[in-house]
Order: C-alpha cells, then structure tokens, then sequence
C-alpha cells in the first residue's frame, strides 16, 4: 500500500543503539557509574566514559533515522512512477502511533510523580501551561516548560518529530519534484540559523535543539532515502564475487563510520560547558556519520546485518519510543524513593560502587519491563480503538447506496 512505511531490518539495530547510549547518558547523570570494560586475564581495561558524558549526541541519529524511514516511501512512488502517500493517511499512521502511548505517559507522570510529591507546588498555571503544552508537542516553544517541566524530560525529541510529521508531506513532495533545491534550502536554513545563535548568544539551551536547528539533518535523511532505492535495486541484482565485495565495501564503510564517530564524540565529551556550542558547529559531521551507517548498515556482511536486524532487536525497536519517553522518569524517580538505598548524593566520591551497579541495572530493567507494558496495554490497543473510531465515522459519514 503506497504510503506504508518501509522496514529495513537492520536499521531496529541501529536505532536500539541510539537509544540505549542516549538513555545511559541519562542514567549515568544520576548513577555517575564510570564505565569499564576489563579483561582480567590480559590486565587490560577500557574507560566508556567518553560514551556516557557525550551521550546525548545520538538523538541526532535517531532525528536523522526517523527522516531517513519517513520519506522512503516517496522517494520509492517517485522511483516506481506511483501514488504518492496519501497525506491524511500520513497524519493518521502519525498519530495512531505516537498519541495513545505518549498521552499515556504524560499523564502517568502528572498522576503518578507530578501531583503526589508536590512538584508544581501551589503553582496551578505553570501545571495548566506545562499539561497543555505537553500534549499538544508545543512545550518546547516555551523556556519553562521545556527547560523545567514535571513531566518528564525526554520527550522533546518526540514533539520536535511531530512538529516535523506536520510539515513534513509538504517537504517531501516539494524534495520529489526539485531535490537539489529542498535539500539546499533546508541545509541552509539550518546553518543560517546556527550562525545567528552562534554570532548572537551565549546561552544555546533553547535553540541548540529546535527543529529549525535539524534541518540540515533532515536534508541529508532525505538525501540518502533518495539514493536507497536505487542502491537496493542495483545490489539485489549482484551474485556471486561481486556481491561479496559490495558487501565488504559497505562493512568497511560502517565500521570506518563508527570509529570516525568515535573518534568525534571522544572531542566531544571533552567540551565542558561548551558542549551546546560544539554540539550545534559539529551537528553536520555527527550527522553524516550516522548517515553513512545508516545507509551501508542494510549492504553489509551477514554477520553485521544479523547483528543489526533479529527478532530481538526487532522487539526492542517497537517499544523503543516509550522507553525513551520513560527511562529519565524512573532514574530521577528511583533516586527520589530512595530504591536501592543510597548513602550520599554524589556516590562517585564516597565509592557506593555496589549501590550504582544496582540502581543503574534497576533503571535500565524497570524502564523496558514499564516500555513492554505501555506498548502491548495502551499504545497498540489505543490505535487499534483510534482505527474503530475512524471506521465508524467513516461509515456514517459514507453516501448511502441506492438499492437495486
């Protein structure tokens, strides 16, 4: 059906990754584990800790892998010569996904955390406000509730993703019919922007993340669903030595990739309090290595692309959204009913190393096992009922058919 979005198995992978270095990134805020790998027998040990304190940076691969699925499907009608996507179908799959689960999970954190510990206090406009906004996508529009809001703090990549779902059938008709121009224009954009936050402020917390602020990722998400189709058509008809060397060539091109990332988020977890500032100067290049392994991931070596794409990650990738949207929550939260019980507030300095092992593996386990239910008990029977909904408007709605 024109308009379905398009899977690609190893893509649950990579998005799986992001969002499990992201979601450490911010357990390891209120954990403040370092992260080791050792290996006894060879007396050799590796610091993650470059990992952890840059973490935030792979929310640009997931605003580009998003970009990247979504406009798939018009870049395949523009190949194949057939209908666009439906745009009113569009808005719906939009929403019949997002709505039920992240609904549910605002007001789970009003009713359940905001509320019981008095975290609005006596401040009933700010709760109106902070709700309000919430459920609309509009928070990030307004320094309070974004930079301070009881609801969960996570949930901007999601709202600048739906303000994008807005424009975005627009985007893609307009990048069907002039490419080089859309993807010019929005590139640019993006950099016009960052140069004036840049020349002109010295605070980038409400800007470093706005949609405005992704365009350019947006323009290479498009520019390589553009290339894809064609890409997959020319591999599918390979055999033999060739295709074993196309595969080693994309290997090559993921695994070099991910060490140039590496090696960029190493400067990265370097940069104190600039880092906002960096973040934005370096947002092209971060997003070109996600690009890269985005686009080779699906070419690659068995082993690889098995590694990437499997029932697990499969899984892991359809609650994905809600235990991104959860995980922050439970780490603060834990932290606030004092589970496991803690000695200090910096536990780093004292060595409570048993109690961050614990509390970081609750985190983590307590977010997926919270993830698995709001998927299975309220997003996918919510859009289900959404769909029943829609089916019974549309029948009454319908023009009666004169009997025979």
């Amino acid at each position: 059906m024109a308009g379905r979005r398009v899977r690609i198995p190893e893509l649950d992978g990579l998005r799986v990754l992001m969002i499990f270095v992201v979601s450490w990134y911010h357990i390891w805020q209120q954990s403040w584990l370092q992260p080791w790998i050792t290996v006894d027998f060879l007396n050799i040990q590796w610091s993650l800790d470059w990992l952890v304190r840059s973490g935030y940076i792979w929310v640009d691969g997931t605003v580009l892998l998003s970009v990247f699925l979504l406009y798939l499907p018009w870049a395949e009608a523009k190949r194949n010569s057939t209908p666009n996507p439906d745009t009113r179908e569009f808005y719906w799959r939009r929403a019949r996904r997002v709505i039920p689960g992240y609904w549910f999970i605002v007001l789970l954190h009003l009713f359940a955390v905001a509320l019981p510990y008095g975290l609005y206090g006596q401040n009933s406009p700010f709760l109106v406000k902070d709700l309000v906004t919430h459920l609309t996508f509009t928070f990030t529009q307004f320094s309070d509730t974004y930079l301070m809001t009881n609801l969960g703090g996570g949930a901007w990549t999601l709202a600048i993703l739906v303000q994008g779902y807005v424009l975005f059938p627009f985007v893609a008709r307009w990048a069907q019919k002039r490419p080089a121009v859309a993807i010019c224009a929005l590139a640019l954009t993006a950099f016009a922007f960052r140069a004036w936050c840049l020349w002109g402020l010295t605070d980038f917390r409400m800007v470093v993340n706005q949609l405005i602020n992704f365009l350019d990722v947006y323009a290479l998400g498009i520019l390589l669903a553009t290339v894809y189709p064609a890409l997959r058509d020319r591999c599918g008809k390979q055999e033999g030595k060739a295709k074993y060397i196309r595969q080693a060539a994309a290997t090559i091109l993921f695994l070099a990739s991910l060490w140039g990332l590496i090696r960029m988020l190493e400067v990265q977890s370097m940069t104190g309090s600039d880092l906002q500032r960096y973040q934005m100067i370096y947002r092209p290049v971060f997003a070109l290595c996600f690009g890269c392994m985005t686009i080779s991931a699906p070419f690659a070596l068995l082993p690889l692309r098995k590694l990437l794409g499997n029932p697990v990650t499969r899984f892991l990738g359809t609650v994905s959204m809600n235990y991104y949207l959860i995980h922050q929550t439970v780490a603060v939260h834990l932290k606030r009913l004092n589970i496991p019980e803690a000695f200090s507030e910096y536990p780093n300095q004292v060595g409570e190393q048993p109690w961050q092992t614990q509390y970081t593996l609750a985190c983590f386990g307590i977010s997926l096992a919270l993830a698995i239910l709001v998927t299975y008990l309220i997003e996918k029977p919510g859009g289900k009922l959404m769909d029943r909904i829609r089916a019974g408007r549309q029948k009454k709605t319908a023009p009666a058919v004169p009997e025979p």
